[in-house]
């Protein structure tokens, strides 16, 4: 073994257990230590002539790629062992293609590098390495794909990331009571085994506490960073909102998120009284088609005194937004791209409304609940903010963004209601000086100030 490892390096190293994670602060050297053990192995099996088999999956095809460049190929160097590199592509289920590279010895022994999914989670039987797993879309779902392969007898399973909060697979392994064997080193532990890193300048440069407690210090950051915590969502719940038949007549805003195949397609209606935004219809539907995503908008409008339609231009939503805008007025319907600069903008527009008061949504919607809370404020590699959610059966924060699309709707200045644009009454009243009073408001004042 190389005398350059560190002591905690060499203790995960030589750690031969069959389940084994690694939770290591950022900086410490989670890529090369855990390829590390891979190469060795391939020398182990060269010397007794005998081949082995690992996956190492990352969660991009950069990642993947750094794996390879950056830690297999280093080592296999440095080890004077023979290999070709080679490069294919892998099919997916949904007909599209990712890179696969691979690394080949002299007799047979092979590892295959890829992005993390479900398919290439099942895709091989083989020793695996999930690299940086707190960070891989979808993370539950691999898992579940993974698992049933890795349970053949003999193979091994290797889990390494930093934390990346509570809301995945590798927070359940890393504190569940499950056998394994886990090897956890944060930035303190890593400089007193003899890693050359000034700590103090280290957390100078972060600049971030929040990031300083997760990626140095390990500290796992659920409520502190969720966007919206539980206590913001419980305070703004209440029993009268999503109940369509409480429309008062007043003016509505609305958030549309396009979802077309996996995620949902969210239409978000909220009422403005007072100064507050009601909840009165959350439309969602997976696997809808245009045509009818476009009938349910449609039946939105005419239903409503719509002043403003925020909508998801991003991607597949440029025709629907084209759509709309030709159907219902291009003043009053505006298309959203979402980049990280805009979903920051929309992001602080929702939280602050929460934050005021100034929005009421469904009571005990316990999906709606967690697609709120499960949105998270991290940074980026080149430290700038960005918004994650993790993927489950309930869609990608699909719901949280429609809310943040009718709130920033609400917040800017609409357009004038065209006479044509009348909705069709549910049987209540449609004069605004008798609609529903906010029992929370005491006044009627229209301001928008969110």
């Amino acid at each position: 073994m190389p005398a350059i490892l560190l002591p905690y390096q060499r203790r995960y190293v030589d750690d031969h257990s069959r389940f084994k994670l690694g939770m290591f602060a950022r900086q410490t050297g989670k890529t090369f230590t855990s390829t590390l053990e891979i190469g060795e192995d391939l020398v182990a099996a060269e010397l007794r002539k005998i081949r082995t088999r690992w996956v190492i999956l990352s969660r991009g095809e950069r990642q993947a790629k750094e794996a390879m460049d950056e830690g297999l190929h280093l080592h296999l160097r440095a080890m004077n062992t023979a290999f070709d590199i080679e490069e294919s592509e892998f099919r997916l289920s949904n007909a599209t293609t990712c890179k696969a590279l691979e690394v080949i010895t002299r007799h047979g022994s092979r590892v295959t590098a890829l992005p993390a999914n479900p398919d290439t989670a099942r895709g091989f039987s083989a020793n695996v390495l999930l690299d940086e797993f707190a960070f891989h879309k979808d993370s539950r779902k691999i898992w579940q794909a993974l698992f049933p392969v890795i349970s053949k007898p003999g193979l091994r399973l290797r889990v390494v990331s930093t934390p990346n909060g509570k809301g995945n697979k590798f927070y359940d392994l890393v504190t569940g009571d499950n056998g394994w064997s886990k090897h956890i080193v944060d930035i303190y532990q890593a400089v007193a085994d003899g890693l050359p890193r000034d700590i103090e300048e280290l957390k100078a440069g972060c600049g971030d506490p929040d990031t300083w407690a997760q990626e140095y210090e390990l500290q796992w950051l659920d409520e502190a960073s969720a966007w919206l915590s539980f206590d913001l969502i419980n305070a703004a719940e209440h029993d009268r909102a999503g109940t369509p038949e409480n429309y008062a007549g007043g003016p509505v805003y609305i958030g549309v998120d396009i979802g077309r195949r996996h995620d949902l397609f969210v239409i978000w209606v909220a009422e403005e009284v007072g100064d507050v935004l009601w909840t009165r219809e959350i439309i969602e539907r997976r696997g809808a088609t245009f045509a009818e995503q476009d009938a349910l908008l449609a039946d939105v409008f005419s239903r409503y005194r719509v002043l403003r339609c925020c909508m998801d231009q991003t991607g597949m939503g440029e025709k629907p937004v084209e759509d709309a805008q030709n159907r219902h007025g291009a003043g009053r319907v505006e298309g959203v791209l979402f980049t990280a600069s805009s979903k920051l903008s929309l992001a602080t527009v929702g939280k602050q409304a929460f934050e005021d008061r100034r929005i009421r949504i469904p009571m005990s919607n316990e999906p709606l609940r967690r697609d709120l809370h499960k949105l998270q404020k991290v940074s980026g590699p080149t430290g700038s903010p960005r918004f994650v959610a993790e993927s489950d059966s309930g869609g990608h924060a699909d719901r949280a963004w429609a809310c943040f699309l009718a709130v920033s709707a609400a917040s800017t200045p609409g357009a004038v209601l065209p006479d044509h644009a009348t909705p069709r009454t549910l049987g209540l009243h449609t004069d605004v000086s008798t609609r529903f009073r906010d029992p929370d408001s005491g006044f009627m004042s229209f301001r928008r100030s969110f």
